[in-house]
């Protein structure tokens, strides 16, 4: 005798499936509008009729304006994680450099409200949730191990690293969005940065000095990588 899924249970199933997909493609609708219209453009009714739902059905899935931030500040930072898992650590700590710049530029330059979303803090009182702040947690910290592999371990050129890339990405974005005027400046950043962090730690061993130690700090992910 062979046993069979209750029919409740498939009914709930194939819910669940209609919910995530019909969720799926509010959030695909919201996505759209805040690149045409930018962040602050979102509109709960706007969007409802975009998906064709009536205003009050929007809020079985999304309780609020704030909620649908959530999940998309959820949705960018999965993307920028999934990239960044590809990033294979080399040898040669330049070159590592190099892909880590020129991944969150791009990520940057390709979607200036996804952008906003994650790193600016434009939208007044938004707060993501424990669960979406956690996936960003994962992205810093993802985004710190592979800075790390290559020697950058230290709290101070660390943060010099996340202000010479976030300035570059947002003087993209500022200064020539669609273009490529900054992400061609990458080599010359990497290189001048490089310099700076690993020759002066070889000029410190010579002189026997000890290197500056890693502070210990709570992370920040507003930061970029």
């Amino acid at each position: 005798m062979t046993s069979s899924t209750p029919t409740n249970a498939v009914r709930r199933d194939r819910r669940h499936v209609r919910h995530e997909a019909t969720k799926r493609e509010i959030l695909d609708a919201a996505w759209k509008m805040v690149r045409d219209d930018g962040l602050n453009g979102l509109s709960l009714r706007a969007l409802a009729r975009t998906v064709d739902m009536e205003p009050q059905s929007l809020y079985t899935y999304f309780s609020s304006k704030h909620a649908v931030y959530d999940h998309l500040f959820a949705d960018g930072n999965r993307q920028l994680l999934n990239r960044m898992e590809r990033i294979e650590v080399g040898d040669d700590p330049s070159q590592v450099l190099c892909a880590v710049a020129q991944l969150f530029m791009s990520f940057a330059a390709e979607d200036r409200a996804r952008y906003e979303l994650l790193f600016l803090r434009t939208i007044p009182e938004f707060e993501p949730s424990p669960e979406s702040y956690a996936i960003a947690t994962e992205v810093f910290t993802t985004g710190r191990s592979i800075l790390k592999a290559v020697g950058l371990d230290n709290d101070a050129d660390f943060d010099l690293w996340t202000a010479l890339v976030a300035g570059l990405a947002s003087q993209q974005l500022a200064n020539d969005p669609g273009g490529d005027r900054y992400l061609h400046l990458i080599d010359d950043a990497v290189k001048m940065f490089a310099d700076h962090v690993f020759g002066k730690r070889d000029t410190e061993v010579r002189v026997g000095q000890e290197p500056q130690q890693e502070d210990t700090c709570e992370p920040d992910v507003s930061r970029s990588i």
